[in-house]
């Protein structure tokens, strides 16, 4: 591959080749002194005086596509660079002609455009003629000992030959260049060439080579999670069942099993109990929090030897909602007495942690002891264990205990939720039609 030094080396070596073609066919007999270029167009006149001129001026430079995600990715997951992917250019030229006197462009153009028509690709050897040592750079500006001479860019050596091939340039585009320019327009030819490959040459970490290759083919299908059912009894999955922290969830769906079938529950993994095609069943992992909840189904590929997990193939995640249950509440720290409405804290026992951002709604719904009765109902947040304004130094850790100061409210017995996020804990239904618990007293 190429060095950074390659586009200047095209530039020099197209000079060259159109340089040489003016001497061999002896131009200057005919036109006089001619000079070769690759100036900018506004600086041209300044250097020509009043000699004819062409002049090669590269005035873009686009990404080749075909070249554009060679070796790529150059760094590995730690960060090292496990390649050199080349920087691949294409280079878009304009030929221009300036005469001393009128056709003289128009011929010098005409020996241009012939001299790059038949040369569509630059040879290697042409190449290393016109880059023979001393090809010097100027050495203004500062740059390192090593870019003061062309020679050593390694264009001739780089694996794609130097291609030149004519572009076509509408009215408008050829307008908007030399206006550009800020120059009088001379007559112009525009030219591609492609492709330069420029290379860094920095040590990359190699692997060492495949001693043994071991072949698996698999087909490629997709599990798929239909439903979402609840193990209610070892034999009896039911759908709609509420889903608490010790339920069994059985997932139905298709090409379920793999060669090692796991569950994902989040970034919590479970290991299924029975598993096929159709169905899996699996245990709550613990450390869930109640709320929606996310499950994928897993399928690694046992690969090496000795054979080891590796990623497979794994469904789109389905969702359930984790609901807590209430195991027991009592009322603490109660005041009020008669027909006052009472305040106090209800201590609220979970089978679940409730995660400290999560946010808890306690709610309470009066049981009327007579049909006239209009029964009362009250919600009241739990406060949240984690201040916004600023945060503490340790995170509090998940809790089954909810603490949650209460109001003006009216002596009574009540039904009692909690709500978590979007998880509400049930109520017990009576064989009457209504509900019957949890309860809570609060006098």
């Amino acid at each position: 591959m190429s060095s950074a030094l390659a586009v200047a080396s095209v530039s020099f070596v197209l000079v060259d080749l159109l340089n040489n073609g003016l001497i061999d066919r002896d131009i200057g007999s005919s036109l006089g002194e001619v000079i070769v270029t690759a100036l900018a167009p506004d600086r041209v006149d300044e250097q020509r005086n009043t000699k004819s001129a062409l002049n090669l001026f590269l005035y873009n430079v686009t990404q080749n596509e075909a070249w554009r995600n060679v070796n790529y990715p150059s760094r590995n997951a730690a960060g090292e660079l496990i390649n050199n992917p080349p920087l691949a250019l294409n280079l878009h030229y304009l030929l221009t002609a300036y005469g001393a006197e009128q056709f003289h462009a128009e011929i010098l153009l005409g020996y241009g455009m012939q001299l790059l028509h038949e040369t569509p690709v630059l040879p290697r050897a042409a190449i290393r003629r016109s880059l023979a040592a001393p090809t010097e750079v100027n050495a203004g500006g500062g740059l390192p000992a090593a870019m003061l001479n062309l020679y050593t860019s390694d264009l001739a050596d780089q694996v794609e030959l130097i291609k030149i091939w004519p572009q076509t340039l509408t009215t408008e585009e050829i307008s908007r260049l030399w206006t550009a320019f800020q120059a009088k327009y001379r007559p112009t030819a525009a030219y591609q060439i492609s492709v330069v490959l420029i290379q860094n040459e920095a040590s990359t970490k190699q692997a060492l080579p495949v001693r043994k290759r071991t072949i698996s083919v698999t087909p490629f299908q997709k599990p798929v999670i239909a439903q979402i059912l609840s193990q209610v009894s070892p034999v009896s999955p039911v759908l709609n069942q509420p889903i608490f922290v010790d339920s069994i969830l059985v997932l139905q769906g298709t090409e379920l099993q793999g060669g090692v079938t796991t569950v994902q529950f989040g970034s919590v993994e479970a290991t299924p109990t029975s598993v096929s095609g159709s169905q899996i069943v699996v245990p709550l992992p613990p450390g869930l929090l109640p709320g929606v909840q996310s499950v994928q189904v897993v399928q690694s590929l046992m690969l090496g030897d000795p054979p080891l997990a590796h990623n497979g193939i794994e469904s789109d995640p389905a969702g359930f909602v984790l609901q807590p249950n209430i195991l027991d509440a009592i009322v603490t720290n109660a005041q009020g007495s008669g027909s006052d409405p009472r305040s106090g804290q209800l201590q609220i026992d979970l089978d679940i942690a409730v995660g400290p951002s999560q946010t808890a709604l306690v709610m309470l719904n009066q049981l009327a002891s007579s049909p006239s009765q209009t029964p009362a109902s009250y919600s009241f947040p739990v406060p949240p264990r984690i201040s916004l304004e600023s945060p503490p130094a340790i995170t509090p850790s998940p809790t089954t205990q909810l603490m949650v100061p209460f109001g003006g409210v009216a002596a009574g017995t009540y039904l009692i939720r909690v709500q978590v996020d979007a998880a509400q804990s049930p109520l017990t239904p009576g064989s009457g039609g209504g509900f019957v618990g949890p309860q809570v007293t609060i006098s």
